[in-house]
């Protein structure tokens, strides 16, 4: 009877064992497979969104945005400042283009306008502030002081004179102003925008300066993408280096006239069928009237 009642409960212990086994595999499974849908989270997260993601998505993706490709063996300095980076041409004197991301809060910056014009010492090739002295040429901000109220070191930088490009005085107080001002107001509207500005070269371009001859562009660009907007959106301007009369619409273009102008290729890391939709299309009715 002893006999029969130790193997009844090596039995129920057996049995117990067996319950707890199953129990904790699982368990396991269960851990596993909730371990690997929050991995997909977090992989959804940063992969590159498509055409019709979240507001996060999107501004957690704008240095992707800002890629550009520029010409195969075009003197191409990559400088990172706090606000903008600049892609810097040494043989030029000027930049290539600058390219930066501004937020609505960061287009409602309230800081004075401050800094002075200088040389950026580590990049080679920068200009003097003197070398502009009597050009006939305003020092014409590519990344402009007003997008940068946001942060005083921001806009200090923005007087580095690798964000500067000798520019005709009633286009950087006129046309040129106004786009930016634009700009600003659109920021506040659509969350963010990628932005990138830069010169259009002609084939025999004046040059100025006392101690190297800095490049005067024909004229400039602007290539603006709204990526927090559904659709997605994009517009251009292209300035001749000169007064320019008439309204906002004179001057407005494709992205795929600038990329023919100057050879950049912009916003490359979008997905093709929308890179291909937005920079063909000039609709500037889609950012005025909303």
């Amino acid at each position: 009877m002893i006999e029969k009642n130790k193997l009844k409960r090596w039995a129920q212990w057996a049995a117990w064992l067996a319950v707890v086994a199953l129990l904790a595999i699982f368990y396991a499974n269960k851990g596993n497979e909730q371990s690997a849908e929050q991995q997909g989270e977090e992989q959804s997260l940063v992969m590159f969104p498509d055409d019709n993601t979240s507001v996060a998505g999107d501004i957690n993706a704008a240095t992707n945005y800002e890629s550009v490709m520029l010409p195969s063996g075009m003197s191409d300095k990559v400088v990172k400042y706090k606000g903008y980076t600049a892609h810097f041409n040494k043989d030029l004197h000027i930049p290539n283009c600058v390219t930066y991301e501004i937020t609505a809060n960061e287009a409602r910056g309230k800081r004075e306008r401050s800094g002075n014009f200088e040389r950026d010492e580590s990049v080679t090739g920068c200009p003097n502030w003197w070398d502009y002295r009597d050009s006939g040429y305003d020092r014409g901000h590519m990344a402009p002081a007003g997008d940068m109220k946001w942060d005083e070191q921001a806009m200090n930088e923005t007087f580095f004179l690798t964000n500067v490009c000798p520019q005709d005085a009633a286009l950087n107080a006129g046309m040129w102003n106004d786009i930016e001002i634009k700009v600003r107001e659109w920021a506040r509207r659509d969350k963010s925008l990628i932005v990138v500005t830069g010169p259009i070269m002609g084939n025999n371009h004046e040059t100025i300066g006392q101690d190297m001859d800095i490049a005067v562009p024909e004229a400039f660009f602007k290539v603006i993408l709204s990526p927090n907007t559904t659709p997605k959106k994009a517009i251009a301007f292209i300035c001749p280096n000169r007064s320019c009369g008439g309204d906002l619409k004179k001057y407005a273009v494709s992205v795929d006239e600038v990329e023919k102008r100057t050879g950049i290729n912009f916003f490359n890391t979008l997905p093709d069928d929308v890179e291909n939709r937005i920079e063909s299309t000039c609709n500037l009715n889609q950012w005025l009237n909303r």
